[in-house]
């Protein structure tokens, strides 16, 4: 799927990229969430699934600006970029607020969630009882996982690769984070630790960290190139021949997320993040008044309709531009 953008065009693809990115660093805001608000969620899935070994041959064949046109590299380019650039410079942002205001954060992201289930259910055209138990599925699978307890696994190169190939698809899923799957994994603060390793075996000069950092790095890298492209192929059928029942799952699987992202928890264990300190592990969704501090029931109320709004007034802005376009 190419289509012919402007420059101004492929800034506005890196600014989604760039929501994309600051989504997926949260364990429990989905990315492909807002890749589905912004109206370039079935593009991205096209673009990945057509993205193959035919490429270097339509290359060879045609000339490489020929074949970035054909395979919409240009749009691949754009978004990976913003999503690469949110990561690295929102990552501390996003985690200050987290720590220093996580209630007024997580209840934007409450906000966006709601926003985000009312778009997309709308975007079913019929509702049957396959519709409502697919949605019931999801909602089900969805919760579980912002219930499950965390595995506790080792380093090793097979786990590795399995996390990046079970992250990516979560990713993409609007609804479920690929973070909090890492999470799940046990595998979140070995990522992360491997990353804080690589760049200090840079600073030091450590080939021998260098190595091992980098080998595990390129596993996971590996498992999510290949968890994208496999699962790229699912939806993009899914889409295709049973577009009803996919949205009826997705819808589902963000009003499970929604449970994740509940301002008001009460903490029931602990872990050891990247950096030794003792962050929340397992958390239970609890009503403002048991809050255990002040629940900032106003604030939190204010930031939540801020996020709806945000999205209401993302689609009414993707909805004229479609009209101006026809």
């Amino acid at each position: 799927m190419s289509q012919n953008r402007s420059l101004l065009n492929y800034a506005v693809v890196t600014l989604k990229g760039l929501a994309m990115g600051a989504a997926d660093v949260v364990p429990g805001v989905s990315g492909g969430t807002i890749a589905f608000i912004a109206g370039i969620y079935e593009e991205l899935i096209s673009t990945i699934d057509k993205l193959d070994i035919s490429f270097f041959k339509c290359w060879k064949k045609n000339g490489f600006s020929n074949a970035a046109k054909e395979y919409n590299l240009k749009f691949l380019a754009a978004l990976f970029l913003g999503v690469a650039i949110s990561i690295l410079s929102l990552a501390k942002l996003i985690t200050y607020l987290l720590e220093e205001h996580p209630l007024l954060l997580w209840g934007f992201f409450f906000g966006l969630i709601i926003a985000s289930i009312v778009y997309i259910g709308k975007q079913i055209k019929s509702y049957n009882l396959g519709v409502f138990i697919i949605g019931i599925a999801g909602i089900a699978i969805s919760y579980y996982i912002t219930i499950a307890e965390p595995l506790s696994a080792g380093a090793s190169n097979w786990f590795i690769f399995l996390s990046g190939f079970i992250a990516i698809i979560a990713m993409i899923l609007p609804g479920i984070s690929g973070s909090f799957i890492l999470l799940l994994l046990g595998s979140y603060a070995i990522i992360l630790g491997t990353v804080r390793n690589f760049v200090d075996g840079l600073i030091a000069m450590d080939f021998t960290a260098i190595k091992d950092a980098a080998i595990k790095l390129f596993l996971f890298m590996l498992g999510c190139i290949v968890g994208l492209k496999a699962f790229s192929k699912v939806l993009t059928y899914l889409f295709k021949n049973h577009q009803n029942l996919t949205l009826a799952l997705l819808t589902g699987f963000m009003i499970g997320a929604l449970n994740k992202v509940w301002p008001w928890k009460e903490i029931l264990s602990y872990r050891t993040n990247s950096h030794g300190k003792q962050v929340a592990l397992l958390e239970k969704s609890i009503l403002p008044q048991h809050f255990d501090g002040d629940p900032k029931i106003i604030l939190v109320i204010a930031l939540a309709i801020i996020g709806f709004l945000t999205i209401f007034l993302l689609e009414r802005f993707a909805n004229s531009k479609q009209k101006n376009a026809i």
